[in-house]
């Protein structure tokens, strides 16, 4: 059976799509940090349907703590075919001028550090080159870094800029190596992240703003990434889904 890791699997996106990746039979890996009883909530749902899944606990930000969740996955003893980059953090909505140090570091060290950790230690054990069976990438950015997030999330829409960069040049890096590595762009989608900036209503704020008319849920991102990850998606590397309502 083959491994599936999704960092930030406990909540919103990478919850939904956690669960989707067992329904195809993967053995996924929930990543999380801090909320176990959230993480326990996702792997008792696989479980409940018949899936295959366990918890691992690890700041995506700390090379020490991943490189010690690689090794715990190594010794489950099946290949790590899929990873979904997807952890990621934000704060309090506010402009550009009134940005710390220590807020734009803490952003940039989870979202930006911690996805090319991940993408290390994945492109390791996937790799031709190291005897691996190939794999499949699928990083999880944000609309914010087509659009810049004025007056809220400058920083973290940078930080997800960072990751479309990282995509594009890993892409070029593995493709011969049997490792594809894609990315989705979520727009305004449901999840407990605005909640963390300060705004639980945001999406219905302003949904009304998109061509769409509405937010979108975390099921339809996670639909993208299972597909990117599938053999269905076996000709693209290095591509970018947009799932942001049309915005």
């Amino acid at each position: 059976m083959a491994i599936a890791l999704v960092t930030g699997g406990s909540r919103g996106i990478g919850r939904a799509t956690a669960r989707q990746l067992a329904q195809e039979g993967y053995r996924v890996v929930v990543n999380y940090h801090r909320n176990l009883d959230a993480a326990n909530e996702v792997v008792e749902a696989i479980q409940a349907a018949g899936g295959n899944a366990l918890a691992i606990c690890a700041d995506i930000g700390d090379e020490q703590q991943v490189e010690a969740m690689f090794t715990e996955i190594d010794a489950l003893g099946e290949p790590l075919s899929a990873l979904v980059n997807n952890a990621g953090i934000l704060f309090t909505q506010s402009p550009l001028e009134k940005l710390t140090a220590e807020r734009i570091n803490r952003v940039l060290t989870t979202n930006v550090t911690g996805y090319f950790l991940c993408c290390r230690e994945a492109v390791k054990r996937m790799s031709h080159a190291h005897g691996g069976q190939g794999g499949a990438i699928v990083n999880v950015s944000s609309a914010a870094s087509r659009l810049g997030a004025p007056f809220e999330y400058v920083d973290y829409a940078a930080s997800k800029g960072a990751v479309d960069t990282l995509t594009t040049g890993l892409a070029l890096e593995v493709a011969a190596q049997g490792i594809r590595v894609n990315c989705v762009r979520p727009g305004l989608i449901y999840t407990e992240m605005h909640a963390d900036g300060g705004e639980p209503g945001r999406v219905d704020r302003v949904k009304d703003a998109l061509p769409m008319r509405r937010g979108g849920q975390p099921e339809e991102v996670a639909q993208a990434i299972v597909w990117l990850l599938s053999d269905k998606a076996s000709y693209v590397t290095g591509s970018f889904l947009e799932l942001a309502g049309g915005r």
